[in-house]
């Protein structure tokens, strides 16, 4: 299984997007600042997780809500107003 996840800053108020096999072991990392984000972004949560079969769907949708580059765009998402193509 691989996971797309969207995680938020509550300081900075911004995304983050990524995929990974361990969500877990990923949000850990991201936490404790041993990722480029967690070590920019304090007060982290995830608020969007969804599980696929291999890593390719992952990372299509990934890409595609990387693409957007729209904060708006992406609450859109995350309330499900927006399904991807």
């Amino acid at each position: 299984m691989h996971y797309l996840y969207i995680l938020k800053s509550i300081d900075s108020d911004k995304y983050y997007i990524g995929e990974t096999k361990n969500l877990e072991r990923r949000l850990i990392q991201h936490q404790k600042g041993k990722t480029s984000f967690g070590a920019r972004n304090k007060n982290i949560v995830l608020i969007y997780k969804q599980e696929f079969e291999n890593r390719s769907q992952a990372k299509k949708l990934e890409s595609f809500l990387k693409r957007q580059k729209s904060h708006l765009f992406i609450d859109r998402f995350i309330k499900g107003e927006i399904i991807p193509p």
